[in-house]
């Protein structure tokens, strides 16, 4: 009898300690960016950004496989730095804002890629397609704590996209087809790391 409850004691410990490992952090918008550079005419880079990000990651430190990430971009908030440019992004030649106005990203699969490295890939929908791409990611970073005392990480990650696949074909061949994507991101959570450093 003793030996069954040590069995069943041990049991949930373990399955306690595994979910302790889990922990879910959202993307703080304030401090996050989706970023794209497109070549133009082939002789120069035109960079632009999603001026909102937002989303939720569960994050294992000990088993990154069962980690996740889903992350919502508004489409609407696209922003180049000319305005008719933008409106011209945000019209049927390209987003069609009106009718798709989030881009989401869903993780399918995360793994190590080295020290400090992750691969993620995931389902990216964007303009009504859906397609699958993998992100190179760097982090997340240390936990640290803020002045509020909520704790925050960070993450970069880049990805390379044919806008084609995603039937955004505006543009002709002044439009490159292959378009950079950055994300930095930051996620703000409340787990208890083992090491932080205080924000001043």
């Amino acid at each position: 009898m003793r030996r069954l409850a040590l069995v069943v004691w041990a049991s949930f410990a373990l399955a306690n300690l595994s979910a302790a490992q889990i922990q879910t952090w959202g993307i703080d918008p304030s401090h996050s960016s989706a970023e794209f550079a497109v070549r133009h005419l082939g002789i120069s880079t035109v960079r632009g950004d999603f001026e909102k990000v937002s989303g939720k990651v569960s994050y294992d430190s000990m088993d990154v496989g069962k980690s996740s990430i889903e992350a919502t971009i508004d489409a609407t908030t696209i922003n180049t730095r000319i305005e008719a440019r933008d409106k011209d992004l945000r019209s049927p030649h390209f987003f069609d804002v009106e009718k798709y106005p989030v881009i989401t990203f869903k993780s399918k699969r995360i793994e190590s890629a080295g020290a400090g490295k992750l691969r993620v890939t995931g389902d990216l929908t964007m303009h009504g397609v859906t397609k699958e791409v993998v992100m190179d990611v760097d982090g997340p970073t240390l936990p640290v704590k803020d002045s509020s005392g909520a704790t925050r990480m960070g993450v970069a990650a880049t990805a390379k996209i044919n806008r084609g696949d995603f039937d955004i074909n505006g543009g002709t061949v002044a439009v490159g087809d292959e378009v950079q994507v950055t994300l930095d991101i930051e996620l703000i959570g409340s787990p208890s790391p083992p090491k932080s450093t205080q924000l001043k």
